[in-house]
């Protein structure tokens, strides 16, 4: 008897790569009482940047790890990693951006093969 894995697979990389990006996103929140100290890597202002972090790293990951409009949560998270990756640690060695390239990938997977079966998506069949 063959025995398919894939949905609990999702699962596991849904809940860890989440869970552990609100561990950087989470401290962010605290920035909002002075958005100034944060970073403008894309030139829209610091509060903007810091909200779409935020949204990439708080809101995004909440959504992922319970499964719920899951492909689109991944946009955010993807786009927020890639800046990350590419433009704030652009000129950085390897490793130093390994862990938003990490993110990324995984992010990237995530929108691309679905929530799987356990997840609020999945449960609803779609």
């Amino acid at each position: 008897m063959k025995t398919n894995y894939t949905d609990l697979a999702l699962l596991l990389l849904r809940v860890g790569f989440g869970g552990f990006m609100l561990t950087h996103g989470i401290p962010k929140i605290n920035m909002l009482s002075d958005p100034s100290a944060f970073g403008d890597p894309i030139g829209v202002g610091s509060t903007v940047s810091l909200i779409l972090a935020l949204i990439g790293e708080v809101v995004a990951p909440i959504l992922i790890i319970i499964g719920f409009k899951t492909k689109w949560a991944a946009i955010p998270a993807i786009i927020t990693m890639g800046v990350a990756a590419f433009i704030v640690h652009a000129k950085d060695d390897l490793g130093t951006k390994e862990m938003a390239l990490l993110y990324f990938i995984a992010f990237l997977v995530i929108f691309l093969a679905g929530p799987g079966k356990y997840s609020l998506d999945g449960s609803k069949g779609r």
